[in-house]
């Protein structure tokens, strides 16, 4: 067999992460399998430890990848480009990121959405020190200092308090087999975050 290139196999070692980072927020890490994550990429589970030293490893991997994603949609956000118009009518950065984050289409897909609300129970149960768990923490302090570059935060206690009553919220609605309650929850998040803001959205 020809020998795959060094550019080829760093091209399939991403592939797995990006495929690895969506399953473990769609089925939770413990649910998702060496094989499975390798198949979702389109490769054999023999190649696995040519890219990773362990399923750990490539969880931790994939975590940092799925908060790196909603990192950069929060500085999209918090700068979003010298063409925009400046007499242009919308919602405040904050008010933009909290309505999308509330949102009852994040909230049915979790394999694009965000690692925090996706995986803090996994976290939770981890080991102090295992690489779920450190990887989490990096990842939740990033989303942290995301949050506060947005323009409306009080300072980091205030982001503090927001993030923690998001991903709550976010958590709760995807629980709840009622969709009705699942809607108000949202809803409800929605109203309190943005009360003293601009353009908040509607239930």
């Amino acid at each position: 067999m020809p020998r795959v290139s060094r550019a080829e196999a760093e091209r399939h070692r991403q592939e797995v992460i990006d495929h690895t980072a969506r399953l473990i927020r769609e089925k939770g890490s413990e649910q998702v399998s060496v094989p499975q994550a390798m198949a979702a990429a389109g490769l054999t589970h023999g190649g696995f430890y040519r890219h990773f030293s362990s399923k750990d490893d490539l969880v931790a991997q994939a975590l940092t990848a799925a908060f790196a994603e909603r990192r950069e949609a929060m500085d999209a956000l918090a700068d979003p480009g010298a063409d925009d118009d400046p007499s242009d009518e919308r919602r405040t950065p904050r008010a933009e990121f909290l309505a999308r984050y509330l949102s009852a289409l994040h909230r049915d897909h979790p394999g694009q959405g965000c690692a925090a609300a996706a995986l803090a129970a996994d976290a939770a149960r981890a080991e102090p020190g295992a690489p779920l768990r450190t990887a989490f923490t990096a990842g939740l302090r990033d989303l942290v200092d995301g949050f506060q570059q947005l323009p409306d935060p009080a300072g980091r206690e205030a982001a503090l308090a927001d993030l923690s009553t998001m991903v709550g919220a976010l958590m709760l609605a995807r629980a709840s087999d009622d969709p009705g309650l699942s809607a108000e929850l949202l809803a409800a998040a929605r109203r309190r975050l943005t009360a003293t803001g601009e353009g908040a959205p509607q239930a």
